[in-house]
């Protein structure tokens, strides 16, 4: 569950302020000339110096990649499985299915926890229903539901937008980890509990979606008649010989004895089991033994659940929205590497990370599997590098084009992609809105007419040194990524990277929405509105030491004190808004509080606004100086400031759909 860290974690208030959008410039026809970089292999070396696929040779990799990774991460342990031509070619566990037992990684036996890769269990469950005839990849999934998914612009939802992250739902984060059994609901409760608003037109933007998917595992349950525990048990789990797999949650007591657990870092200790809400989205327990199963299914063109013409559809269906990048395909996504095909999905919980990757023309597959989130998430670049490592290690191709850009034009190029972008994969009418507005990327061209993407990182957590090889497609200089723009009308209008364009992209942040002036105007508003509450006790202590009572007439007065118990009031919202999303768990049991803040806001903020537009009224009527005037002025900024941001970021949209 790729988004969990997201939601629940919020950046700090004290962002860097960024590079504001330049004036489009309109392009000039660009030169591409041949250019090596050094460092970056060209070409696919000699067979014959090539390490082999082997069991052997994978092991031994494994042994000096892996245990030295795992302590320097600060992880616990990790299975790792690699099939070849219908075959299991090794299977490994390292490190600690439970540190404190001394119990280790049994790739036979410890069940992962795989996250989002789940869905690829769902979607294959989906397939099968679409090759029974029930269901239909391009009907209105209302068709197949007992409530109603709103249409947008007129247009339904349809299971294919689903399977690809463009039905246009927001992100949606109420109930979707816990720890606590008793928020446990059935599926279709879950669904019709809040259903998420569609904020994209139908099959046009990539928003990466738990809620389509869980929405899509209750529509087998309607049209198979079965449960989707059962299901998938039956149906895809038996048939594969997948006996120690399950999606029921809380854990079935025959599992327990063998359930890695889950660590933020080892240091840390461990934590409870996750209990994941949207279960056909992320709830799967499974080994490294039975992911190897369903891989070679996978790669042997469905055998054993799906007919090969089906699995063909769902392997090689892609939607291209931002080429060359990586697709989504039919529930897979393309995570191509070194010129081959590869499919494959990633899973996040907020303990386990896991990966599994199809080199469908190869068929080989690699699944690995983390049970600890690591120091300054080091699972996530960990799981990053073994599988770019294996590609280059045992199935290399051309990694870097041998085009570039001229230097002129390049440096064009990266002007007009500066400025702040949106996530396309994001909330818009709820309070988790703000996520949205302080993450936005901050993308700038350097004195050398480089591109400056923060967010695209190395695995040495530097920024990616990017090179254009093509109009407006960046190759890494030094890894694989690659990165992609959209040009219309003169303006860059989108961009993605390898890695996020399957499933999202980043549009340009709307002017009333964006960070580049609300982040500073909201710091200016806090400093201006703490001023004016500190300033009311230093200046009564300052009047007392010198006996110089306070000569305002009754209104006025009442407006001095006000303003100032306004700004207390605004202040304290903000504080009480931070303490309680650093804090903050999406179950009902926060219901309460989350009204509160909402309805005491809107309150609060409507009444600053008030108090100080009569403030600054009284102040102009007295004539009490040009300073005090332009500081009244200033206190009405900061309160509607602070009202606008509120209304910006979903913190009054007065909602528990979040």
């Amino acid at each position: 569950m790729w988004a969990k860290k997201l939601l629940l974690t919020l950046l700090p208030l004290v962002l860097a302020i960024g590079t504001a959008a330049s004036e489009p410039v309109a392009p000039h026809e660009p030169v591409v000339a041949p250019g090596p970089v050094p460092g970056t292999p060209l070409a696919e070396p000699p067979a014959e110096s090539l390490p082999s696929l082997t069991a052997h040779d994978v092991d031994s990799w494994l042994d000096g990649f892996l245990p030295y990774a795992l302590g320097k991460g600060d992880l616990v342990g990790a299975v790792v499985v690699v099939v070849k031509d219908g075959k299991v070619l090794t299977q490994r566990g390292f490190g600690y299915a439970d540190y404190a037992a001394r119990r280790p990684v049994d790739p036979d036996k410890t069940l992962f926890r795989p996250g989002s890769v789940s869905k690829l269990i769902t979607w294959t469950a989906v397939m099968q229903q679409v090759e029974a005839g029930k269901i239909d990849l391009d009907a209105d999934i209302n068709a197949y539901l007992d409530f109603n998914v709103p249409l947008k612009d007129g247009k339904p939802a349809t299971m294919r937008q689903l399977m690809t992250h463009t039905s246009g739902f927001e992100e949606h984060g109420r109930a979707i980890m816990f720890e606590d059994p008793k928020y446990h609901v059935p599926l279709g409760d879950y669904l019709k509990n809040g259903v998420p608003a569609r904020i994209y037109a139908a099959g046009t933007t990539p928003s990466y979606s738990n809620y389509a998917t869980a929405l899509a595992g209750y529509i087998v349950e309607r049209v198979s008649g079965m449960s989707f525990d059962d299901y998938v048990e039956q149906r895809i789990f038996q048939p594969l010989g997948m006996t120690s797999s399950t999606f029921r949650q809380p854990l079935p007591a025959a599992f327990q004895a063998d359930i890695a657990t889950g660590y933020r870092t080892l240091s840390a200790g461990p934590a409870n089991f996750e209990i994941v809400g949207p279960s056909p989205a992320g709830g799967l327990s499974s080994t490294g033994a039975d992911m190897a199963k369903f891989m070679i299914a996978h790669l042997n063109q469905g055998a054993g659940v799906l007919k090969p013409e089906t699995a063909r559809v769902m392997h090689d269906t892609p939607l291209t929205l931002l080429p060359p990048l990586n697709r989504m395909e039919l529930g897979f996504f393309e995570t191509n590497i070194n010129g081959r095909q590869v499919i494959g999905h990633l899973g996040d919980t907020q303990l386990f990370h896991t990966a599994l990757h199809l080199f469908v023309d190869d068929n080989v597959g690699l699944y690995l599997s983390f049970n600890a989130t690591g120091e300054q998430g080091a699972a996530g670049p960990l799981r990053k590098a073994v599988f770019e490592q294996f590609a280059d290690r045992y199935l290399p191709g051309n990694a870097m084009p041998d085009t570039r850009v001229d230097a002129k034009t390049a440096a064009e190029h990266a002007r007009m992609m500066a400025g702040s972008w949106i996530n396309s994969r994001r909330a818009e009418t709820n309070f988790f809105s703000i996520v949205a507005l302080l993450k936005q990327v901050k993308v700038s061209a350097n004195a050398k007419g480089e591109l400056i993407v923060p967010v695209a990182r190395d695995l040495n957590g530097k920024p990616i040194k990017w090179v254009e090889v093509a109009p407006f497609v960046w190759h890494n200089v030094d890894g694989h990524e690659r990165l992609a723009a959209k040009v219309e009308g003169g303006k860059v209008v989108r961009w993605s990277m390898d890695g996020m364009s399957p499933f999202m992209v980043f549009d340009r942040a709307p002017a009333g929405k964006s960070s580049a002036w609300i982040v500073p105007a909201f710091f200016l508003s806090v400093a201006i509105l703490l001023i004016t509450l500190l300033q009311w006790p230093v200046s009564a202590v300052i009047r007392r030491y010198y006996k110089k009572p306070l000569t305002l007439e009754r209104g006025a007065l009442r407006a001095y004190r006000g303003v100032r118990v306004g700004a207390g009031l605004v202040l304290g919202l903000i504080v009480a808004w931070l303490v309680s999303i650093a804090k903050f768990k999406p179950i009902p049991s926060y219901d309460t509080w989350l009204w509160m803040l909402q309805i005491g806001g809107l309150i609060i903020l409507l009444g600053g606004v008030l108090l100080a537009a009569w403030n600054l009224r009284i102040v102009l009527r007295d004539r009490r100086g040009g300073l005090r005037s332009i500081w009244a002025l200033l206190i009405l900024f900061a309160m509607i400031m602070s009202l606008y941001l509120a209304w910006a970021s979903g913190l009054i949209s007065m909602t528990m759909n979040y």
